[in-house]
């Protein structure tokens, strides 16, 4: 359908963000979505979404990550809605979460241990504490661009060359423990190391920065990290909430062979349910069972967020999507490079098949700092012909592949880009 026959149809839209302005501040509940898509969004199945005004969406954004098995995958909200007819929140222990600490011991292959929270932020914070309890140490190293949650303590921003805090009212003295640094760059690393390695308690970083670009390690970059944090006793945590699960059953570990010291993750392992967890070391997990770190929350593991961890990970280690899915991404991938060939559109498309990075520019991309030499301004008004055009997406760039992306959404896809780009190139001209 062309643009300006669907901008028509945006009435019970319109009518509902109006209504969301009154009530919610911007409209949103979250302001990763005050830029948009903002369509609003009746129902999904697989790899669509259907909104309030009839129009459907083939889906690479994925709710941000989490539908990795696609919207609503049967097998997952069966097993929850199942679950949840004997209780939802027991403030107590249940045989679920046994089971669901179990699952991802056994699939991850390397922590001993699992405690689960409600989102990536805490998982987050809980591996930072436990990493300066186990340390007597309170400064980290953390990386330029990587994303480890909103609050006050991890959360960046650059302004004018320098980071520092990327919001008002966050408290700028609570990034005064914090070394940022450039990623991917291992003797910039080493050197900082030599200054403060008696001081830090913890590296962590997204092994993949798959947040923003979809930018892999450099070759031995990793093994580096991992040989820095042993030598100098500080505690390497992985954040895989975004790459865990999605990229294989045993996320960056596996694909790198590097094994950090605690992991966290989330998204990928609960079939779109609101679960995460930090994973690790026995006697660095242990410290939480002792009390003498204290990790809470009065949501963690409840029966639904257990079942949805269960059912999920039993699909992905026995119905094993992988293989479809990096078949599905490298063809679509392909396809959106011939189209904007045929177009004499400059595309660049990198990263791995199950999450990759669609911009404009031929730079290499490395880290946060080379992925800015890309014009990711003009991308991002792509997305949004391409959002009117029928392809679910945000402007950051990175596209989501599930396991229910087959060959008819892929045709689907590369059809509505197809016609996107031309529509497009007439209208900026």
């Amino acid at each position: 359908m062309a643009l300006h026959e669907q901008s028509q149809l945006t009435s019970r839209s319109d009518e509902l963000r109006l209504r969301a302005l009154e009530r919610a501040p911007g409209g949103v509940h979250s302001n990763v979505r005050l830029r948009g898509p903002h369509p609003f969004i009746r129902s999904a199945k697989g790899a669509w979404l259907f909104d309030a005004d009839g129009r459907d969406y083939v889906d690479y954004l994925l709710g941000q990550g989490p539908n990795f098995l696609g919207h609503a995958p049967d097998a997952v909200v069966h097993a929850v809605f199942d679950a949840c007819r004997s209780g939802l929140v027991y403030g107590g222990q249940h045989e679920l979460e046994v089971e669901a600490a179990e699952l991802v011991c056994e699939v991850t292959g390397w922590p001993d241990m699992v405690r689960f929270s409600t989102s990536g932020t805490e998982a987050v914070q809980a591996a930072l504490r436990l990493a300066r309890a186990a340390t007597g140490r309170t400064e980290i190293i953390r990386f330029q661009g990587h994303y480890h949650g909103w609050l006050d303590n991890i959360l960046t921003a650059e302004r004018d060359g320098a980071w520092g805090v990327a919001s008002q009212g966050q408290v700028a003295a609570h990034l005064g423990e914090s070394h940022i640094l450039p990623w991917n760059d291992a003797d910039l690393l080493a050197a900082e190391f030599e200054r403060y390695g008696d001081r830090l308690a913890a590296v962590i970083m997204e092994p993949i920065m798959i947040n923003a670009g979809v930018i892999e390690p450099r070759t031995g970059y990793l093994e580096k990290v991992r040989d820095l944090c042993t030598k100098h006793g500080v505690v390497l945590i992985f954040d895989e909430v975004i790459s865990g699960f999605r990229i294989g059953l045993g996320g960056a570990v596996q694909r790198y062979g590097v094994t950090p010291d605690l992991a966290t993750y989330g998204k990928a392992f609960a079939g779109g349910f609101p679960v995460a967890a930090v994973v690790g070391r026995g006697d660095l997990m242990s410290r939480l069972g002792t009390g003498e770190v204290n990790h809470s929350g009065t949501f963690n593991s409840s029966v639904m967020a257990m079942a949805a961890v269960r059912a999920t990970l039993r699909e992905l280690r026995d119905e094993t999507p992988y293989v479809r899915v990096d078949e599905h991404g490298r063809a679509l991938m392909a396809g959106l490079l011939d189209v904007a060939a045929r177009h004499d559109v400059p595309l660049r498309v990198a990263g791995l098949p199950a999450a990759f990075h669609v911009s404009f520019g031929d730079a290499e991309v490395t880290d946060y700092k080379s992925l800015q030499q890309l014009d990711l301004a003009r991308y991002e008004q792509l997305a949004g012909a391409l959002v009117d055009n029928g392809i679910w997406l945000t402007g950051r760039g990175v596209w989501y592949v599930s396991a229910a992306h087959g060959a008819h959404e892929l045709e689907v896809a590369l059809n509505r880009f197809d016609e996107t780009l031309g529509e497009w190139k007439l209208k900026v001209r």
